[in-house]
Formats: structure tokens, C-alpha cells, sequence
């Protein structure tokens, strides 16, 4: 009796232990936006393809029919909310919603530029939930010719002077109207927000290509508009990198990206978010793996997907 009673708590303590341990997961497309990809990790750096890296969604709708640059979002109730891009030259976005990663509802299109005439793209879609005012934050970058001054551009890129718009909504039924999210007087992409210590900090990737840029960079703000226009030096080295998916792992924060030019992903990683040490070398991510989004799960949706 005297040993089982040594043993219990510390039985229990144990399973606690188990129980609280963070996983995270890591949404993402293959090739030319195949259908949603989830890895997972245990320590924020050795990530493995759940499924044998198999389609856990396949994409229905768009021109296209793709699904690129899948972002996903819990809310507190636990649903997972995915938007992502639905095809190169639509107006709008794809939504859908799910329970437990696995079984998704319809997949239906979100017409966030069709107000806006002649738009040509509707790219990266992310999104970002505000706990504090219970409301759900989607933006995307979209090229509205003569909308802003032109900038310099590659030949491949003419035509493109991407900003960011943005959207809101609690219900994913109604939304508000769609406005400007960013500016910055460069041509930009990929936004990715992260909450720490209340206040707002979003990744960013600068896409002028003449000079070229291709870098992410960051700005700060107490709440998750209005962000300053005036944005960090890069954060990453000297190669071409976008879609950056920030994680907060432990007390520090992991910036992952896709390092597209050498068909590979890296990563910085802050403890401060002001100082950045690339751990491009430390990270291991499946083969192929292409722009989403970093997240923690419970060990129960994780086990559900094994």
C-alpha cells in the first residue's frame, strides 16, 4: 500500500506531463497547389509529413482549382479554419472548416476583390484570430493596376504592385467590407501575424524585383491593424525567401520560410524578436514542402491524424 502510494503521483504527474507537452503542426501544398500537406514536431525544429505526406483536402473550386498557401487558425470552441489561394489570377479566396483536420466542410469562395475592377490576383490569404476582440482577420495581397505609383519590376513580374486588403469577420457567413490592410509603399506579400506579450508583430515579405528584395521583414504594432509602414531591416540572410509562418515555441519564436529559389525551407529564430539568428541549418522539413502556416495542436488532433 505504502509503495503505491509513492507510485500514483508520480503516475500521474507523468501523464500530466504527456498531456501538456506542446505539438504543432505545419500546414502546407506540394508542386503547383495540389491540396493541403500537414507535418508535424515535437521541438520546433524536425518536422515530419503526417499521411505519408498525403492530400488531407483536395481542392474544388477556383479557376484554377488549386489550393496554395493553406493558412490555418483554431478558434476557442476548436474548429480549424483554413483559407488559402484558390487559383494565379482569381478574385477571390477559398474557405473551409473542420473539427478535427480530417473531415472539412464545403469548400466555398470567399469574393473578397470582385468589387474592385480590373484586380488581377487574390495570393496568399492568411489568417489570424484576435482573441482579445473575438474576431477573425483575413488579408491577401492583390495587384489593382494604377492603384498605387509603380515601382521598378523584372520583366517576368510587369504589371504587379502588390498590397495588402483585408477583411473581417466572427462567422465566416458575413464579412465586413473589404480595405486596405497595408501599405508601405513597396510592393508586398505574405503577411503573417503574431500576438506575444500583447502586442502585434507581422512578418512580412518585400517583393520589389528591381533590385531585387525577396526578403521578410517586420513591423510592430499594439493591435492588429494600423500597422507602422516603417519596417525592419531584413531578417533573413542573403538568399530569396517568402511566406514566412511564425511559431512561438518555448521563449523563443521561429520564423520558418520558403526558401523557393533553392527548393528548401529555413529559418530564423529570436528570443527578443529584435535580434535573429538564422537556423536555416537546424530545421529539417519534408521534401517539397511549399508556403503554410506553423500552429499548436493538442496531442489529441495530432494523435487523430496519425
Amino acid at each position: 500500500m505504502k509503495l503505491l502510494s509513492v507510485l500514483l503521483p508520480l503516475v500521474l504527474t507523468m501523464s500530466c506531463s504527456t498531456q501538456e507537452k506542446p505539438v504543432y503542426l505545419f500546414s502546407y501544398f506540394n508542386g503547383n497547389g495540389d491540396g493541403l500537406h500537414l507535418a508535424y514536431s515535437e521541438d520546433g525544429k524536425e518536422w515530419q509529413a503526417l499521411g505519408n505526406d498525403s492530400v488531407y483536402l483536395k481542392p474544388e473550386i477556383g479557376k484554377d482549382k488549386l489550393m496554395r498557401d493553406p493558412s490555418i487558425v483554431q478558434d476557442e470552441e476548436g474548429v480549424f479554419h483554413m483559407v488559402w489561394t484558390t487559383g494565379w489570377w482569381d478574385q477571390g479566396i477559398g474557405y473551409a472548416s473542420s473539427p478535427d483536420l480530417k473531415n472539412w466542410s464545403a469548400q466555398q469562395n470567399i469574393p473578397v476583390m470582385e468589387k474592385f475592377e480590373g484586380t488581377k490576383n487574390a495570393w496568399a490569404p492568411e489568417l489570424f484570430y484576435d482573441k482579445k476582440d473575438k474576431i477573425f482577420y483575413i488579408f491577401w495581397a492583390s495587384t489593382i493596376p494604377g492603384a498605387f505609383p509603380e515601382v521598378p519590376t523584372s520583366e517576368n513580374e510587369k504589371g504587379l504592385n502588390h498590397r495588402m486588403y483585408y477583411v473581417t469577420t466572427r462567422d465566416f457567413k458575413s464579412f465586413s467590407d473589404t480595405r486596405l490592410y497595408f501599405e508601405p509603399g513597396f510592393s508586398v506579400i505574405d503577411c503573417a501575424i503574431l500576438e506575444k506579450g500583447g502586442r502585434y508583430y507581422m512578418f512580412l515579405k518585400n517583393e520589389n524585383s528591381n533590385p531585387p528584395e525577396k526578403n521578410i521583414r517586420l513591423t510592430v504594432s499594439d493591435k492588429p491593424f494600423d500597422f507602422p509602414v516603417e519596417v525592419s531591416a531584413p531578417i533573413t540572410g542573403n538568399y530569396w525567401a517568402e511566406g514566412p509562418a511564425p511559431l512561438l515555441v518555448g521563449d523563443s519564436v521561429y520564423v520558418y520560410f520558403d526558401k523557393y529559389t533553392e527548393k528548401k525551407y529555413g529559418a530564423v529564430r529570436s528570443a527578443d524578436l529584435k535580434n535573429w539568428e538564422d537556423v536555416s541549418d537546424q530545421v529539417s522539413f519534408p521534401k517539397g514542402i511549399r508556403h503554410g502556416t506553423a500552429f499548436q495542436v493538442s496531442r489529441k488532433i495530432l494523435e487523430g491524424l496519425k
